[in-house]
């Protein structure tokens, strides 16, 4: 009993704050930590996501049901109520979730997975019976789970073979989802996660998640359509060229293409440009990839020698060899753990290569250490990195 008492006092003294009320906060423990958004506040739509085509058209019935359901319930269709959103993080999975909303005018409940768990058992499965109840009163309207895997993973999994608090959570997920399919109104439940494979195979049936809809890196073509979108209110140069930074950001998440307008947009201000140039684009590329500019690295000057023949190699052979990218640029200014890098900028996206081109970047990736010998007589861990890769 005096346990109980002090663990009371404890919730009390956590949950207590300034301006009075604060002490109630106890007693809504398992309350929904979902942000609500209604209609008239969801500014995003289909316009401001760019790069996911395939996935906005699977979207779009989502989106025509929410808005004339009659026309489905009239020839017998059933539109999925749970869909599923995977791909890698940062590539426009919680934006187009909140286009679906500002497509169709609907409110918007946002929560993470991990806000469901708890370290006392019931609260989790509480906070989804009252997200499910917030959801019927505001019908039709979306419900979104970011990164459902922290809540949704297989049961009877890891070390003592599962957890009482998440798997109470999950099966009261599992439930609810089972009975909204067949209520009155209409609440559209999507989930996003970088880990599909992680998932108990219950949430993935029929009924549940109906539609899974892949979100991948994008390609060249998505990655030029991207830097339009987030550069519409940068004031750009006339002469940048964003088709020739796409192609120079391969592997770029959508983030990290938002991520690189802002950095040249803050490198141009920076320096008290009225524009942003391809070189403050090029130079954000750089920080991205390779990390920052090492300004008060010191190296002697047989290091920069090195270095220099060092690039010069790789260059020499991308000029030289046949089925090889267009080169780009080299330097030696030491960024990250990198003292120097040479560049080539692929003309499009290759999903295969032949063996020539494989063949021609491993001799590239050779080309540092080969006059390394040649010049110096002598190879360092400077080509590390390129053995590596080659």
């Amino acid at each position: 009993m005096p346990f109980l008492l002090l663990l009371f006092f404890f919730f009390f003294r956590q949950n207590q704050g300034g301006g009075g009320g604060g002490a109630g906060k106890i007693f809504n423990v398992g309350k929904s930590k979902a942000k609500f958004f209604s209609p008239n506040t969801l500014s995003v739509t289909f316009k401001d996501v760019a790069g996911v085509n395939e996935a906005k058209e699977d979207l779009l019935d989502i989106i025509d049901f929410l808005k004339s359901p009659k026309k489905f319930e009239a020839i017998g269709a059933k539109i999925p109520r749970g869909i599923l959103l995977t791909g890698a993080p940062g590539n426009g999975k919680t934006l187009l979730a909140k286009a679906v909303a500002g497509e169709a005018t609907c409110p918007f409940f946002s929560i993470s997975g991990s806000d469901f768990v708890e370290v006392f058992v019931g609260v989790g499965a509480s906070r989804v019976r009252d997200l499910f109840a917030q959801a019927r009163k505001h019908s039709p309207c979306i419900l979104f789970i970011d990164e459902i895997d922290a809540v949704g993973r297989q049961r009877g999994i890891g070390l003592g073979g599962g957890n009482d608090e998440r798997e109470q959570t999950l099966n009261q997920l599992l439930s609810e989802m089972d009975g909204f399919a067949t209520e009155p109104g209409a609440i559209i439940v999507l989930a996003a996660t970088n880990r599909p494979d992680v998932l108990d195979k219950a949430l993935l049936r029929p009924g549940r998640f109906d539609r899974i809809i892949e979100v991948p890196y994008p390609d060249l073509t998505s990655r030029e359509a991207i830097l339009k979108v987030h550069s519409r209110k940068v004031k750009l140069d006339p002469e940048v060229d964003l088709a020739k930074i796409a192609r120079g950001t391969p592997g770029f998440s959508g983030a990290d293409l938002e991520n690189l307008i802002n950095e040249g947009a803050l490198l141009a201000s920076k320096n008290n440009e009225l524009s942003v140039r391809n070189e403050h684009l090029e130079t954000a590329r750089d920080k991205i990839m390779l990390g920052s500019e090492r300004k008060t690295l010191i190296l002697t000057d047989k290091d920069k020698q090195l270095t220099a023949y060092h690039e010069a190699g790789h260059t020499l052979l991308n000029l030289l060899l046949p089925s090889t990218d267009p080169f780009h640029k080299v330097t030696i200014i030491p960024r990250g753990r990198s003292l120097g890098v040479s560049w080539s900028l692929p003309e499009r996206d290759k999903h295969s290569r032949s063996k020539s081109e494989m063949l021609a970047k491993i001799t590239i990736c050779m080309g540092g250490l080969l006059v390394e010998k040649m010049k110096f007589n002598e190879q360092t861990t400077g080509a590390s990195s390129d053995i590596e890769t080659a």
